[in-house]
C-alpha cells in the first residue's frame, strides 16, 4: 500500500483502463441480466443513488431516454425511508446503483420498490452487498477493490456496466466499446500540469457541459470539492444560462467539458456568454466552435455515449494533483469515510 499523500487515488486512477477490459469480458452476464429486463418489458425506470454514484445514475438517464425511448427518472429515497411511502411499482425498473451497496437508505428504498411491483436492479462493485441482496438482478462492475475514499475506477466502471445493460436491454451490440480502454489509456496521459498550476490558489469554480458529459461535469466538481476543499458548482449548460451566469467573472475560472457531437454544439452559445463575461475558460475535449483550444485535449472520435468513461479521468488527475500540491492527501479527505451511510 502506498504511503505518500495521494497514492492509493493515483494508483487506482492508473488501473482503470484494466478494470474496464476486465468489465468488457464479463459482457455476458449482463447480456444475461438484460434478457430478464426485456422479457419484463418495463414501461419506466427510475434510478436510485448516492454522490458519486448519483452521477453514474445520471448519465444512465441519458441512456435510457435516448436508447430506449423511455421515460427514466431519479430517486428522492426519502420518499421511502423517511417519509415511509410505499408508491405502485408495477411497470417500472429500479436501478440502484451504489460502489458499496452498503447504504441503508438505499437498500430500504430497493427492499420497498421490490415490494412495490419493480423489478431492481443492484449496480455495484461488491459482491453479496445487502444492496445486492435486497435487489432481484444484479451486476457486478468488478472494478477491485477501492481504498481511496475519492472514487475513481468504481464511477467509470459503473459507467461502463450501465452502458452495457442499456445496450444489450436495446439488443445492440457491445462492439462500439471494444475501444474504451485504449480511449482510456490515452486520456490518462493528458498533461494536467498546466491547470494544477492556474488552479492552485482558486478557492472557487464553475464546471459545465451539456448532454451525456453534464454527470462529467458533476463529477468533476465532486471530485475538487472532496479532495481540494473548494468550493465547486456544476451546471448544465443549459441551466447556466438561466441565472448564474450573472456570477461569473475573471476571478471564477470555468471548467467547460465540450464533448464531440450534438453536447458539444449546444455548448458553443454557452461558452460565447462565458467569453463575453471575460471567464477564465479551461476546455476539457474538443474546442468549441470558434473557441480556444482544450487545454486538457481528449482522444478524439469517441462515440458520445461512451465518451463521459474517458472524459473524467484527466479530471480524477487534475483534482488529484491539485489536492497534493495544496498540501492534501486525497486518499483520506477531512470528515469522509469510504462507505458513507445516509438514512
Amino acid at each position: 500500500m502506498s504511503t505518500h499523500a495521494g497514492g492509493l487515488m493515483a494508483a487506482e486512477i492508473a488501473e482503470q483502463p484494466e478494470a474496464l477490459t476486465r468489465l468488457l469480458a464479463a459482457h455476458d452476464r449482463i447480456e444475461a441480466v438484460a434478457a430478464r429486463i426485456r422479457a419484463a418489458g418495463p414501461r419506466f425506470v427510475l434510478l436510485a443513488a448516492r454522490g458519486t454514484s448519483d452521477h453514474a445514475a445520471l448519465y444512465a438517464k441519458y441512456l435510457v431516454e435516448t436508447t430506449l425511448g423511455l421515460p427514466c427518472g431519479l430517486v428522492s429515497t426519502s420518499v421511502y425511508t423517511a417519509y415511509e411511502r410505499q408508491p405502485d411499482l408495477h411497470g417500472v425498473l429500479w436501478v440502484a446503483v451504489s460502489q458499496s451497496g452498503g447504504s441503508p437508505d438505499l437498500v430500504e428504498s430497493t427492499e420497498r420498490a421490490r415490494a412495490g411491483g419493480a423489478l431492481t436492479l443492484a449496480v455495484t462493485n461488491t459482491d453479496d452487498s445487502p444492496l445486492q441482496r435486497a435487489s432481484e438482478l444484479s451486476v457486478d462492475v468488478l472494478a477491485g477493490p477501492e481504498r481511496s475514499v475519492a472514487a475513481t475506477k468504481t464511477y467509470t466502471s459503473s459507467l461502463l456496466a450501465l452502458w452495457l445493460v442499456v445496450r444489450a436491454w436495446a439488443s445492440l451490440p457491445h462492439e462500439p466499446a471494444r475501444r474504451v480502454p485504449d480511449w482510456a489509456h490515452a486520456a490518462l496521459e493528458a498533461d494536467v500540469d498546466d491547470v494544477v498550476a492556474r488552479f492552485r490558489f482558486v478557492d472557487k469554480l464553475v464546471t459545465t457541459s451539456r448532454g451525456y458529459a453534464y454527470p462529467t461535469a458533476r463529477e468533476a466538481a465532486l471530485k475538487l470539492m472532496e479532495t481540494c476543499y473548494l468550493s465547486a458548482h456544476a451546471f448544465s449548460g443549459a441551466d447556466l444560462l438561466h441565472g448564474p451566469l450573472a456570477m461569473i467573472d475573471a476571478d471564477r475560472p470555468v471548467l467547460v467539458v465540450v464533448p464531440e457531437g450534438p453536447g458539444g454544439r449546444a455548448l458553443d452559445p454557452v461558452v460565447e456568454a462565458l467569453r463575453s463575461r471575460g471567464a477564465d475558460l479551461t476546455v476539457v475535449g474538443a474546442p468549441p466552435d470558434g473557441g480556444p483550444a482544450p487545454a486538457v485535449p481528449l482522444p478524439t472520435g469517441m462515440d458520445e455515449q461512451l465518451a463521459p468513461v474517458v472524459q473524467i479521468l484527466p479530471l480524477q488527475r487534475l483534482a488529484r494533483s491539485l489536492a497534493v500540491s495544496r498540501g492534501l492527501d486525497p486518499d483520506r479527505p477531512r470528515g469522509l469515510n469510504k462507505v458513507t451511510r445516509t438514512f
